[in-house]
């Protein structure tokens, strides 16, 4: 069960490919509590995008468990209040988690209104009146309620990537996920999409983030963790990982990015 304000436990989690060959995930154990800002660090090929992705299950661990907000996601069965065990339905722990990835993955055929819309409407049968309002809001709230008809060609990156952020927002997640949502975006457009990640985390949303962003990790996280060859090595506070590192693998990759 979820303990200390919890809202993700992952414990021991492993991802083997090729027969144990390539372990990209190594036993990884990591609370994510509520109102965390937790910001993953490391290399390329650290793991940390298939961590990211193991909390929903788009990636399908070799083994670990991830309990989400009491319930283990990896089992194929889950209790219910009254005490009865039931087929886990994991769209619906997944409609709690909001996901935000490097590219936008918006419906080219559809107006920016419709693509926030679609999901509220055909998941979680908000009626189309009431999605539409709360998608203005949302729009409005990052600059963008005068693009609700535009469709996405006509958005710059930035523009797109402040889309995918609050069309995830339409679901009221508990928790949103951020696979390097800025790597895709030219220099001047990271700005305006770290602006409204920043902004989230003031208001306490719970967030788990891969990003190269060191500034964001530095001046936003609470938590920061550091992956290198699919283990966890380091975590701790921004304070603790860039102004008192101890793992010999994480002061070599600080002194090539700062």
């Amino acid at each position: 069960m979820v303990t200390n304000g919890s809202l993700i436990r992952v414990i021991d989690l492993k991802k083997y490919y090729n027969k144990g060959a390539i372990k990209a995930l190594d036993g990884v154990t990591v609370d994510v509590n509520r109102g965390d800002v937790m910001v993953v660090i490391g290399p390329s090929g650290s793991g940390k995008s298939t961590f990211l992705r193991s909390l929903n299950l788009m990636e399908q661990p070799t083994s670990g468990l991830i309990i989400f907000d009491g319930v283990d996601i990896t089992k194929k069965k889950e209790q219910t209040p009254d005490g009865k065990w039931v087929r886990l339905n994991l769209d619906l722990h997944r409609q709690k988690m909001g996901m935000v990835f490097q590219h936008f993955n918006l419906f080219p055929h559809m107006t920016i209104l419709d693509n926030m819309t679609l999901a509220p409407i055909k998941v979680k049968h908000i009626p189309q009146e009431a999605a539409e309002k709360k998608a203005l809001e949302l729009l409005d709230r990052v600059g963008l309620a005068d693009r609700a008809q535009a469709y996405p060609i006509q958005l710059s990156g930035g523009q797109k990537q402040r889309v995918a952020i609050v069309r995830a927002l339409a679901m009221s997640p508990d928790v949103m996920l951020f696979d390097e949502p800025t790597s895709a975006l030219d220099p001047e457009m990271v700005g305006e999409v770290l602006d409204v990640m920043t902004e989230l985390a003031r208001e306490g949303m719970t967030m788990v983030v891969v990003t190269h962003e060191m500034g964001f990790a530095r001046e936003v996280g609470n938590r920061v963790l550091f992956m290198d060859a699919g283990k966890l090595v380091e975590q701790g506070t921004p304070d603790d990982i860039f102004n008192h590192p101890q793992n010999a693998r994480l002061q070599d990759f600080l002194s090539k990015v700062l």
